[in-house]
């Protein structure tokens, strides 16, 4: 897998983490009953937002402007999207409890790792996907439309469209379709 390294401990990333995770900790903050509120910051918050959309609170991502999320988008309670690449979520996508989106990683040789250096993958998810509580995507993992992960899962590979994927690693177990 072909990945360009840079360095995570720079000054403007640093910078550009904390505007966003201020922001993350003042939605999180914001009473669950001031829906209006909600929707006007998590909209400040991430990158391309479409129509009804809805993310419970506690939710944290790294940058914010490297989200897209299509209409008709839920998110339960626990969402972590670490968004150094772009992470694009399609229509009529339902994420459940404490998942996490993690499009960075780290080089295996722990001298390079030591210097603060790492790498992102882009990760996306297609139209009608649900995905259960406490799955972990990982760098540049692709979930077709249709399909659900079920609960648990680690997704290390791409999920193909319209089938039933669980497990760690996440591997398909039937077509639904």
């Amino acid at each position: 897998m072909e990945y360009e390294l840079y360095d995570a401990t720079a000054q403007e990333l640093f910078e550009k983490r904390n505007f966003i995770k201020d922001l993350c900790f003042e939605y999180n903050n914001l009473k669950p009953s001031l829906l209006e509120e909600r929707d006007k910051l998590i909209r400040k918050i991430i990158g391309k937002a479409g129509k009804n959309i809805f993310i419970e609170q506690q939710f944290w991502c790294d940058y914010g402007f490297n989200i897209e999320v299509g209409d008709n988008f839920y998110a339960n309670h626990g969402l972590v999207i670490l968004d150094g690449a772009k992470v694009t979520f399609g229509n009529n996508v339902f994420i459940a409890p404490q998942c996490g989106f993690y499009t960075a990683g780290h080089p295996l040789d722990f001298e390079t790792r030591n210097t603060g250096f790492e790498y992102a993958l882009p990760i996306t998810v297609g139209d009608n996907v649900w995905i259960g509580g406490m799955v972990s995507v990982m760098p540049g993992v692709k979930i077709g439309s249709g399909s659900v992960i079920g609960g648990g899962s680690v997704v290390v590979k791409d999920i193909p469209e319209n089938v039933l994927a669980v497990g760690n690693p996440c591997r398909v177990i039937r077509k639904l379709i």
